[in-house]
């Protein structure tokens, strides 16, 4: 079973434009009557509300230390072997990507 689709270049950029200007309509109509920025809901005076008195207890925090010479070693490897393995999975998918356009476009070329 075979499809042939066959269009101009011409016909390409008229569809292209279309598709944009129907994106940007969509923009439009979806933002047409919101407000710029979110109103308050609650008045800006005072609210006829209570002060509740809930006891609060204050702890003081230990001071920071810095993390010793092995956890900042291992820290730094592990960085590193998440910006290699990162690298690699990136360079896997990008070599899939170009290999499938490289068939398709050299498919396209022969029929």
């Amino acid at each position: 079973m075979s499809v042939n689709l066959a269009l101009s270049v011409d016909g390409l950029t008229v569809r292209a434009a279309f598709i944009a200007g129907l994106a940007i309509a969509a923009l439009l109509l979806t933002g047409w009557r919101k407000p710029a920025r979110a109103e308050s809901r609650s008045p800006r005076g005072p609210i006829g509300r209570e002060p509740s008195s809930v006891v609060v207890e204050h702890f003081d925090t230990p001071l920071y230390r810095r993390p010793g010479p092995f956890r900042r070693v291992l820290a730094g490897l592990t960085s590193g072997a998440i910006g290699i393995l990162t690298g690699v999975l990136a360079a896997i998918v990008l070599s899939f990507t170009i290999a499938f356009a490289v068939v398709w476009l050299t498919n396209l070329l022969k029929t």
